[in-house]
């Protein structure tokens, strides 16, 4: 049987064949071009409005996670913020990691006003641009039909439906690999520069957005072209390099920014004890997650947590700071789900109560201190994420109602096509995208195998080669079964899907209280699939009338069976239950803990959905950092601006959490210490008291906590170092500095302890230095 019949031919159809369509005019872009069938724009617009119903339903209130809102704040009000990926308006600290993430985020504030859909909506647009980007990538190399099948899939993915409808960085990394894989592509059918110069830009600007797990991909692309694109293997070899050259440019952009910009003139590298940009990136986001100190200058990550994978003793710590050593977002002691207890709420409450609000209406938002710093003696008391260990995770319930719904399709689809195209010509196309795809998921997949992962959302790398292997595969089963007339080939399809229906069934089993209906659907549908094409794999010298209702039938039940449960789950994100958070991308129905109490199990923080949405604190309450300024808050401000002096900053604050309030609701020049874990070397004590004594600082806002914020809850882990800097200036503001009585500003309670035990106490430093 010629090997052709398992594939499309680009520009060919599965279905019923019509004549190409005339040319279309030019703005008529619900016609199809005239190499596709008449069927095929339609159909992929319908897919496309399918995938912004599902990201866009919930995007008035999606809310955000705390920490990156707060820089988004401050990046939609400068533009030196804004380069530099800062926390505070002021430039003086910059993320724990490349922010590249927020700058469409930044963007889309300056355009439309600071609003939670405002900061959403860039994710919203990154989601469909990847699944119309799909499409062009399967469709160019399997035909019309399979493209349509592997955009849909996508769109029916349901990490996807719930990543693309919230302020989430996995995002942005996840659009610009399906961009360099577009370019690659070209570049390999082609064997043109240019798109594989492209594809290295879009790989470096996915670094910018989530650092080396951009790099991911490449062996996947350079293998693709160095194998099957035209010309001889000097000039293959020479475009590689060239292409990796303009890659490493992009990718270590910001990096040689912060490097050659005079430290004076730009942020300070968070991540770093030596104000390293190089340091945040490959050391504490990045190697020295496998091994302590392999890259000099990186703040030391907590033990515990839920991270990346081996510690400096070959154990896995589980910290989530720097997952970027494998391609995670990392920071700190996590810094998406690990600020989920500074959003608010208890370790064991949803960042939805029950009441329905979210997480800035609960948790700390009664108490008028805004953030805190842990009380000494505090210890990082970090949990595991259940689910996020061993090398069999992708297959556990954590991710598998998530990721992995389409596992026996895809990889029926990556082997049968393998060996059906192995004595194909070097530069066969359709060899070449197994290629590209099959190492794409391989790595990925041992990679994210390898990491303890403490977000469901770097689970999402996998989804682009899931979809696209499994749309090509779904239309070549079909062209084959139909094709082989009563052969042996004629079997793999029903085998197929009786593989995708056990594991289906295995998947969805334990969920019976969420959709009774689709574990019965499923199997009813999966058997009739299986009777009809096993039916039509029978010669039948008559009846073909049958034979065709037959196969018709087996095609919808088919359809049914593989897309039942991933539609199921994916369609739930319409209820803002089951939609996840901005701490993490979870659709449908929590996953099940064992040995946990309820379904984020004890001392886990849950998202919306009940769903474990990282590493938080298994004590104290967190303070809600986004909550709105209080009155007194508020009295504060005025009491300050009116006897600042001109100064550059408001007042210092010893904790990212105790400026956040400011800086979101306000964008107030705060000057905020100690970075992410509290151990950023910001300024120095002396460098301190010299800001005060040029009139550039005059008041400091020492903010405590009653409980410790274990990393997860606050980024600091517990209070830092007693020689770190910020202890220091700690310290020194205390003894050195008056403290301001509240009463002065208005504010007739006094400023110690509320009833959850935060405070915020004012200090005025002008008279503490000569």
């Amino acid at each position: 049987m010629p090997s052709d019949l398992l594939t499309l031919a680009p520009g060919s159809t599965a279905f019923p064949d019509e004549p190409a369509p005339p040319r279309r005019h030019r703005f008529a872009f619900w016609r199809s071009p005239p190499d596709q069938p008449g069927w095929a724009r339609p159909a992929l617009l319908a897919v496309a409005a399918l995938a912004a119903l599902l990201y866009t339903w919930n995007i008035v209130g999606s809310d955000l996670s705390p920490y990156y809102s707060v820089a988004a704040r401050s990046m939609s009000e400068s533009w030196k913020a804004f380069l530099f990926t800062a926390f505070d308006p002021s430039s003086t600290i910059t993320l724990d990691k490349i922010g590249g993430f927020l700058w469409p985020q930044a963007l889309s504030a300056r355009l439309f006003g600071f609003h939670d859909w405002a900061l959403t909506l860039p994710q919203c647009v990154e989601g469909v641009v990847t699944v119309l980007v799909l499409y062009r990538l399967v469709r160019r190399w399997q035909g019309a039909a399979a493209g349509l099948v592997a955009a849909g899939l996508l769109a029916l993915t349901p990490l996807a439906a719930s990543m693309f409808g919230h302020a989430i960085l996995d995002c942005s990394v996840t659009m610009c690999l399906v961009l360099a894989a577009d370019q690659g592509q070209k570049a390999v059918l082609t064997g043109r520069l240019n798109p594989l110069l492209l594809c290295g830009v879009w790989i470096g600007l996915g670094f910018q957005a989530k650092m080396m797990q951009a790099w991911l991909v490449v062996p996947a692309l350079a293998v693709a072209y160095l194998v099957a694109a035209p010309h001889g293997l000097r000039r293959r070899v020479g475009h590689l390099l060239t292409a990796g050259g303009v890659l490493l440019a992009v990718s270590l952009s910001w990096v040689a920014l912060m490097t050659f910009t005079p430290e004076d003139s730009r942020p300070y590298a968070d991540g770093s004890t030596n104000n390293s940009a190089f340091a945040m990136v490959f050391g504490y986001n990045g190697f020295n997650r496998f091994h302590e100190g392999l890259v000099p200058g990186a703040v030391s990550a907590p033990s515990g947590g839920g991270g990346t994978g081996a510690a400096a003793d070959g154990t896995d710590t589980g910290t989530s700071a720097g997952a970027e050593a494998t391609g995670g977002a990392g920071a700190g002691a996590d810094t998406g789900a690990a600020e989920g207890a500074a959003a608010g709420g208890t370790a064991q409450d949803t960042s939805q109560g029950a009441d329905g609000g979210t997480a800035r209406d609960g948790g700390g938002a009664s108490a008028p201190a805004s953030a805190s710093q842990p009380p000494q003696g505090g210890s990082a008391a970090l949990a595991v994420l259940p689910g996020s260990e061993g090398w069999g995770k992708l297959l556990g319930p954590r991710f598998a109602t998530q990721i992995g719904w389409l596992y026996p399709l895809a990889l029926i689809a990556l082997v049968l096509g393998l060996v059906r195209h192995r004595g194909a010509a070097r530069t066969d196309r359709r060899r070449a995208g197994y290629l590209m795809w099959g190492l794409w998921l391989v790595t990925a997949a041992l990679v994210l195998s390898a990491m303890s992962i403490p977000h469901t959302a770097y689970a999402a790398l996998l989804a682009p080669p899931l979809a696209a292997l499994s749309g090509a595969g779904a239309v070549a089963l079909w062209r084959v079964h139909r094709a082989a007339r009563g052969g042996p080939w004629a079997w793999i399809l029903p085998v197929a899907i009786l593989a995708q229906e056990v594991w289906t069934i295995r998947t969805a089993a334990p969920y019976a209280d969420f959709a009774p209906w689709l574990v019965p659907l499923v199997l009813v549908a999966s058997v009739a699939a299986c009777a009809a094409f096993v039916y039509t794999a029978l010669p039948h010298p008559s009846g073909r009338r049958l034979a065709r209702r037959v196969t018709a039938l087996g095609l919808v039940s088919g359809c049914v069976a593989v897309i039942a449960a991933p539609a199921v789950w994916s369609l739930s994100v319409l209820d803002e239950r089951y939609a996840g958070s901005p701490f993490d991308a979870y659709a449908g129905p929590p996953f099940k803990v064992p040995g946990g109490s309820g379904p984020g199990g004890k001392g886990m923080r849950t998202s919306k959905n009940g769903v474990l949405g990282g590493v938080t604190s298994t004590t104290s309450q967190g303070p809600d950092v986004l909550a709105e300024l209080s009155p007194d808050q508020e009295k504060l401000i005025d009491h300050v601006q009116q006897n600042n002096r001109g100064a550059a900053y408001a007042f210092s604050t010893n904790s990212w959490q105790t400026a956040s309030r400011y800086i979101y609701n306000r964008a107030l020049p705060v000057l905020p210490l100690g970075g992410f874990l509290g151990e950023a070397n910001v300024v120095t004590l002396a460098e301190y008291q010299d800001l005060i004594r040029a009139g550039d600082l005059r008041f400091a806002l020492v903010g405590t906590h009653a409980g410790s914020m274990s990393g997860a809850g606050g980024g600091q882990a517990s209070e830092p170092p007693p020689d770190s800097a910020v202890a220091r200036i700690d310290r020194w503001v205390k003894s050195a500095c008056a403290e301001v009585d509240p009463a002065s500003y208005g504010v007739t309670a006094p400023s110690g302890k509320d009833a959850e035990g935060n405070t915020e106490t004012l200090y005025d430093c002008a008279s503490a230095v000569r």
